[in-house]
This record gives C-alpha cells, sequence and structure tokens, in this order.
C-alpha cells in the first residue's frame, strides 16, 4: 500500500519501551529507530502502517531488573525506590529516542505537538505511566514527571499499590473485585485533574472506576479496553461502564489483545480482525462513533495473526471499510477521537 494511502493511527497503548528496556542493550534507542527487532513496533514498522502516534507507557515489573512479564501480575507491585529508578530509566529511554531520531520521533505535551507532528511526519509520542507504583505518597514525583512530558496515568495495573486496587487477570468474571481507590488515590486523581493530567481507567477494578468517576471533572477514558457482553474477561468493560464514559464525552480505545477480544478468552494469533470489529461495533452502537478508539497494547500481549505489528494496520482498517465504515468514520476511529479526547482534558 502506498503511503499516501495510509490512514493515520494515533493509538493508545503500547509497552515498546518496556521491550526495549529488557533487552539490556546499552543503545536500545538504536533498535526502536532502525527496526530488524522482535515485537510488534518500531520506528520502520510504524512509517509502513501508519502508526502516526500513540501513548508510550512506562510499565514497572515485580521485579524491576527487567526480569518479569507484563502479561503475568505479581502478587506485590516493585518497591518505591526500584520503581522510581526504573522509571528514569524508562523515560530517559524515550527522551533518548526523540533526540537521536532526528525529528521522526517527538514527545508532546499537548494537542497542538501531536497534530503538529503528525503534519509533519514525525511520530507524536505521549508519555504515559501504566501504574504509579513510582510516585511517592506526597505526589512530588507525579510533579517531577508531569515536567518530564507526563499526560497521563493508570494509577494502577493489574495488582494493588498505595493509590488502589487493579483488577486480575481473570477469565470469566467481571472486574467487580475487591474495593477501590485508598485516600491516596482519591488525591492522586485531584492531582491529576489540576494538573490535567489524563486518568487512564483500564487496569481499575470496578469500584476503582466508579470512585474515579465520582471525583474526576475530566472525560473518562479507558485507554486499551473492550466490551465485557462480548468476552467476559475481568479487563473489559461493562455496560454500565461504558455508559459513564459515553456521558462523561469520554473514549474507550480497543484493545487488540486475543484473550480480551474472543468470546473464549483464548490467547490465540489464530483470531480474525472480525472479531475485533465486533467490539469496535458494539461500542459505536453504545457510546457514539466519536468516543472509540485504539488501544492496541502492542508489545503488550497476543494479537490477530493479521495485525502481527504495527506495519500491518492497514488490514484493520480495510476490514473497517469492509463493514461500512466509511471514510469519516475511520479517521475518528483511528486517531481524530484520540486528540480530541486528549484536547478535552488537557485543555490545549
Amino acid at each position: 500500500m502506498a503511503a499516501e494511502t495510509l490512514v493515520p493511527v494515533f493509538d493508545g497503548h503500547n509497552d515498546v519501551l518496556l521491550r526495549l528496556w529488557q533487552t539490556g542493550d546499552k543503545s536500545p534507542e538504536t533498535f526502536f529507530l532502525n527496526g530488524g527487532r522482535s515485537g510488534h513496533l518500531d520506528l520502520p514498522r510504524a512509517r509502513a502502517g501508519g502508526f502516526a502516534g500513540g501513548l508510550f507507557a512506562v510499565f514497572i515489573p515485580s521485579s524491576a531488573n527487567g526480569v518479569g512479564s507484563h502479561g503475568k501480575p505479581e502478587a506485590l507491585p516493585p518497591a518505591l525506590e526500584e520503581a522510581q529508578t526504573a522509571t528514569v530509566e524508562l523515560v530517559s529511554l524515550l527522551v533518548r529516542m526523540e533526540r537521536t531520531s532526528e525529528g521522526l520521533l517527538r514527545v508532546c505535551r499537548s494537542g497542538h505537538d501531536i497534530r503538529a507532528a503528525m503534519a509533519s511526519g514525525a511520530l507524536a509520542a505521549v508519555l504515559h505511566v501504566e501504574g504509579a507504583e513510582m510516585i511517592d505518597p506526597d505526589l512530588r514525583m507525579l510533579d517531577v514527571l508531569h515536567q518530564a512530558g507526563l499526560r497521563s496515568i493508570g494509577p494502577v495495573w493489574s495488582r494493588p499499590n498505595i493509590f488502589g486496587y487493579g483488577v486480575p487477570f481473570r477469565f470469566p468474571s467481571t472486574a467487580d473485585i475487591g474495593p477501590g481507590l485508598t485516600d491516596r488515590g482519591r488525591e492522586l486523581v485531584k492531582a491529576c485533574n489540576r494538573l490535567r493530567i489524563m486518568i487512564d481507567l483500564s487496569h481499575l477494578n470496578e469500584q476503582g472506576f466508579w470512585d474515579v468517576a465520582g471525583l474526576s471533572n475530566a472525560p473518562l477514558v479507558a485507554s486499551h479496553s473492550n466490551v465485557h457482553a462480548l468476552s467476559p474477561h475481568s479487563r473489559n468493560l461493562t455496560d454500565r461502564q461504558l455508559d459513564a464514559i459515553r456521558d462523561s464525552d469520554g473514549l474507550v480505545g480497543v484493545n487488540f489483545g486475543t484473550m480480551f477480544i474472543r468470546a473464549d478468552g483464548r490467547k490465540d494469533s489464530d483470531t480474525k480482525l472480525d472479531e475485533l470489529v465486533r467490539h469496535i461495533d458494539y461500542l459505536v452502537d453504545r457510546i457514539g462513533i466519536d468516543r472509540v478508539g485504539l488501544g492496541s497494547d502492542f508489545d503488550g500481549t497476543t494479537v490477530p495473526q493479521e495485525l502481527g505489528d504495527a506495519s500491518h494496520l492497514p488490514a484493520l482498517v480495510e476490514c473497517l471499510r469492509t463493514k461500512g465504515y466509511d471514510d469519516e468514520a475511520v479517521r475518528k476511529v483511528c486517531h481524530e477521537n484520540w486528540i480530541g479526547v486528549l484536547e478535552r482534558t488537557w485543555g490545549a
């Protein structure tokens, strides 16, 4: 497919920083910029598939020396000092990727930054935290990270921390598992509202979701979550949660992970794109075409074989078109809705 025909994709979640960090190489940014490594995402494959930008997650495994799996929850989060050290390394990696790219990747702090980067053909990267284990009880690290470019945060991953309770990976199950936000978690939400940092609901349990909904003055956003009515995984959203997201003028980014797509909850790359589009269809019907985006979870999950890496995103675009999505609807789902909800949250 010719480059000029590619539909730009702004994506709600990837774990490429974790994958690169875990290689242990001295210059992992080189592998991202030049390609040729395993995984789903690097700059050459992004450019080949129309991957124009997204939220780049900082996630710290329970064993923060790089040994550990993003897909396997641990009972305990990393200790604060350990998490902060690893966070500095991951944020530094993104900064070095930007510096070494010679303008081909830009860390974006506003909607204007994203639009300008995409218009110039640069990859628009937004710094996101998945699990706030690196943030101290007094939230000093939140201020530091915000100054470094942090514009999106998930208070928890699928494990508890001082801010709340993540929903463990269970199938079949609801997310109604345990208590929600702690008092410190409520203070974190208020601080994020003041700083205009987006709060990501994707790994919160159901009570935590409702705690945020009751506190936050920003749109409710689940960056990489799917429909519980179609796949009863604990990580997926119930109709009631979807209605709250709709009523807040928020957004759901559809996760490409097969365990969240399939009705049987299997982690199986032999999963048709039709299964993924079923979730998009349901969301469009339930919350509206303006509140649905993509949240691939590239480098963090098993995706359908037809979406083997970022270079295959045109296959999803084509599938949407064959299902009746016109050019305007495709643009909304692929990038316009994400930029819109970020601008509504950030105020710029």
